[in-house]
């Protein structure tokens, strides 16, 4: 949804369609689109015009660049998906909305499953002795998998996704037993089916650097993992951000 920010830091200054225009380097016609679809966080004055922060701006500029945002207002899939959520039920990194950009660019979301993914999982599941190995993308509403073993369902509301903790570490995060773990022991994946209590995840970043998902291990029962699990986890990860489709606009992201 798109913030009503007429009230602000005076650092951050309000910017009319045509002034974001002149920093992006489009047209003003171009700017409005990308207000309107949410690509670009807005609101509407009185009079009907678009309005925007310079903050906003600025992360186009510098970490992703205005060519994702273009990508992301012509997705397919809906822009609210897309957008960061103001108050979230679960952990973000102050590049959320660059991840999320970044993400609906990758066109990956909703996309047909692969056998160069599938792969991946199996070979996860079997490395790490785990029932459960997943490709897990996060959108602002969904943890959707790309690929998956040993679990039936396709996707879970993201305010259940362990992921959102994994994908704003730059290391394996480890969970060994979730039911003693304040964070996720209330969780509706832990308290019903499959009822997860180790859980091994590695963020998959993209090559500007954006977080879009992880490659994770489950098991219903309390573990840790052996170094040798760990590393071929890490080996599998590093080749599942190989398969990632390239961002398409340069800049390294250095947020999160």
């Amino acid at each position: 949804m798109h913030s009503n920010s007429t009230n602000g830091p005076e650092d951050d200054p309000v910017l009319t369609t045509s002034a974001a225009a002149r920093l992006l380097g489009v047209a003003t016609s171009t700017v409005q689109q990308w207000m309107e679809s949410g690509a670009i966080d807005s609101w509407k004055t009185p009079g009907g015009h678009r309005r925007t922060r310079l903050s906003r701006i600025a992360r186009l500029l510098e970490p992703a660049g205005a060519v994702q945002a273009v990508a992301a207002a012509m997705s397919a899939v809906t822009a609210a998906e897309f957008q960061a959520t103001a108050a979230p039920a679960y952990p973000v990194g102050r590049d959320e909305a660059t991840r999320l950009v970044a993400l609906a660019a990758s066109g990956l979301i909703d996309s047909p499953a692969e056998a160069r993914f599938d792969r991946i999982v199996r070979l996860a599941a079997a490395v790490t002795g785990s029932p459960i190995a997943l490709i897990s993308l996060l959108t602002a509403e969904r943890q959707w998998f790309k690929a998956r073993v040993g679990l039936e369902a396709q996707q879970t509301p993201r305010e259940w996704a362990f992921c959102s903790h994994a994908i704003l570490e730059h290391q394996p995060f480890v969970v060994e037993d979730a039911s003693a773990d304040a964070r996720f022991a209330g969780n509706p994946l832990v308290q019903e089916d499959p009822r997860i209590r180790f859980y091994a995840g590695v963020p998959l970043r993209d090559g500007a650097g954006n977080a879009l998902g992880t490659l994770c291990v489950i098991d219903r029962e309390p573990r840790k993992l052996r170094a040798a699990e760990l590393q071929g986890l890490l080996d599998l990860a590093a080749i599942a951000m190989e398969e990632l489709p390239a961002p398409p606009h340069g800049a390294r992201n250095e947020g999160s």
